[in-house]
Order: C-alpha cells, then structure tokens, then sequence
C-alpha cells in the first residue's frame, strides 16, 4: 500500500470511516481578501494547538508540536525575509530548517495542503507533488496539465532526483511516524524540509487555522488570517442556527472494512461536527479522539433505529451497501433512505474532494450536516460533501 492510499485509508477510519472552477470572468471569493489590512498579528492562535507563530524582529519562528502521534520531539523553523537573510544572525543549530521568504518554488504532499495555497493566491509557486492523479481542485489539475506542477512518485517513494532538479525552495511535508527516509534524503540534498501536521488537531476549526501555518511563508499573514476569520464565522453562525432546531435526530456513522466496524469516538473532530449540528450522536460518551473498532453486530444493538446515518465508508449507493452486507440493510437509515455520503463527490481524475477540501473548509461540513439532521433550517442549502445516497 502506498503512503497516499495509506493516508486515505487513515482518513476513511479517522475521518467518519468516509485523501472552485477557473473562471475567465474574475468574480469575487467572499474568502479571498480584497483590501490590505495593517492590524498586528502578535494575537495567538484560539484554535490550533499543534503549532505556534512568534515573531522576532524580522525573524518568525513556526513551532510544530508532535507532528505525528507519540513524536519524541517538536520542530522549530525559521522563517527570514530574503531581502533581509544576509544581515540575520541566527544560531542554525537551534532550528531544524530556515526557510526564505517570500517562497518561489515548493513542493507539499497531502491534497489537503492544495486548497490553502489556493485560498493564499500561492498555488503558482507549486512545483511538484507526489502522484499528481489525487489532486482534485480544477485550478491546480490546470497547472498539472500544463507541465508547471510535475509529479514525483509516490510520498514514501520520492523520485529525489527529479525533485532536486525542480529546485525547491522548502518542501512541506507529513509522516504518520518517524520512518519516512525520503524526507531524510531530502535534507542531506541540502534542501529544507517543514512538517505540517494539520491532520493531528482535535477540533474542525483547528485543522482550518493551519492556512496561518502556510501564511508566513508567502508573507500573507493577514490575508490568511482573515480568510480564517470569515470561515470561523460562518462555521459559528450555521452552528448558533442549529442550536434552533426543536427535533434532535439520533445519529450513526462509520461503516466495516475487513470485517471491524470503524466509527468516531466521542472525543474526535468528526464527533464534534455532530454535536455542532445539533445531532445526537450516538457513541458521544465514549472515550478518545481517534476511532472506535466494533463488530457489526454491537453497532446493529445500538444504532438499528438511528434517525440518519452519515458516512458509510466509501459506499456509493444502497445497493454496494447491501452486496457488501446484508446486515447494512437491517438499519432504518438504510430502509428510509437517510444516508449521507462523500463518496459521490468526487475530482477529474477519481480523487475524493472531501479529503482535500473538507479540512480547510469546516462550515462547508457543517452546513452539510446540518441539511441532512435539520433540512428546515437550511432550505436553500445544496450540500457540498454529504450527499444523500441514492
């Protein structure tokens, strides 16, 4: 198994067991700033907690804290400006990677760092990406196809060669542990090498605020930060919405894979999508943040007449449902067609655009949700990712 599939298999058991069009015309992103704003950046973050930005003189430092689970130690960066890197003097040794800015040519590894390059404007400065196919956003597959964005193999596989000729300024990257030799590699090519640990946060509006981890690199700090700023309200005012809801419907998720039944635990950011939408999830009082492992037989005793279902795994219609197991058919959801997936939404080229977009874009998700627990409340609302199975 690859390290992508590996990683959207990850987000299958992590992720409710579920990896914008180019117009000509130029027409306004409501989350893409239009004016230059000169108000301080020195407030902390309120949602992210596996990193920090500090900023000292012309230097900026980005901390990552465990960037994968049991880390041993945290990674510290510097950020210089480059007109200003030949008069800064700084003890190497105290960081793991110095960075110029702003950054003109970079490589990331996970899809889910695409959209916020994107909201950024920084899209353009993206050279290379491990296996291309994955990504689904229409701006950065134009890019693909035009040659500008070339793919270099598989995550844990890098072709370093074809990488140190694309002459990467910093290239962002993840592990699920501290094995990954590529990375390894592509240090000693002298080549700076940042963690991004986005996917490790414990709420959905703490994933969104990594765009402020991309920021400082493009010196776009206060683009990011009110780019932020308008998803956290949007996140926080569909929620206030659904707290009006009078009927709390009873909700189950997750679906098998090998025989073991993966759903969220109560702990978890896709728990807490459910206790935002005003729903009443049905393992919210177990512990942890990852994800339960359940036969199918304890979730039929607890779940058989849950209200909706949302996220049957990789499911695309009743009838896969039913092929793969008769007892999926057993559960009311499945008989009154209350099943929500992200299954059916899909990129050009095959990618699930829920494990691209979905952890930048949180009030998306939670409107989706929402539609499907409390339609009166958004009436008008068409859902994005959870779509109704059909």
């Amino acid at each position: 198994m690859n390290f992508m599939k590996h990683l959207s298999f990850i987000c299958i058991l992590c992720f409710f067991f579920f990896s914008c069009k180019n117009e000509k015309k130029k027409t306004h992103d409501p989350l893409i700033p239009t004016v230059e704003q000169t108000d301080s950046l020195e407030d902390s973050l309120m949602y992210a907690e596996k990193f920090s930005i500090k900023k000292t003189g012309d230097i900026t430092v980005i901390t990552v804290f465990s960037p994968w689970p049991n880390a041993e130690k945290d990674f510290t960066y510097a950020l210089l400006p480059r007109e200003k890197a030949a008069t800064i003097t700084l003890d190497r040794n105290a960081y793991d990677a110095i960075v110029l800015t702003p950054v003109e040519r970079l490589i990331v590894t996970s899809t889910t760092h695409i959209p916020m390059l994107e909201m950024l404007g920084a899209e353009t400065k993206l050279v290379g990406f491990p296996e291309t196919n994955y990504v689904s956003s229409e701006k950065t597959r134009t890019l693909i196809e035009a040659g500008t964005i070339k793919d270099i193999g598989q995550n844990e596989h890098i072709n370093l060669e074809l990488l140190i000729d694309l002459e990467p300024e910093v290239v962002i990257g993840f592990s699920i542990n501290a094995t990954n030799a590529t990375y390894k590699s592509i240090q000693k090519a002298n080549i700076p090498v940042v963690y991004n640990a986005d996917w490790t946060e414990k709420t959905p509006l703490g994933r969104a605020q990594w765009i402020q981890f991309f920021a400082p690199f493009f010196q776009k700090e206060l683009e990011a930060k009110e780019i932020f700023q308008k998803i956290e309200n949007e996140y926080n005012e569909v929620k206030a919405l659904a707290q009006k809801a009078t009927k709390i419907p009873t909700v189950m998720a997750g679906a098998m894979y090998k025989d073991i039944w993966y759903l969220p635990a109560g702990n978890s950011f896709q728990a807490q999508f459910l206790t935002d939408a005003n729903t009443h999830y049905l393992w919210a009082d177990s512990e942890g943040t990852g994800s339960l492992s359940l036969n199918i037989e304890s979730v039929l005793d607890k779940a058989a007449n849950a209200d909706i279902w949302i996220g049957p795994g990789g499911f695309k219609s009743y009838e896969d449902l039913k092929k793969a197991n008769e007892l999926y058919s057993q559960f009311a959801p499945f008989q009154h067609k209350k099943i929500y997936s992200t299954a059916n939404t899909i990129g050009a080229t095959g990618g699930t655009i829920y494990y691209e977009l979905a952890p930048t874009r949180p009030d998306m998700v939670l409107k989706d949700i929402i539609k499907a627990a409390h339609p009166e409340i958004l009436p008008d609302y068409n859902p994005y990712f959870f779509k109704q199975l059909q």
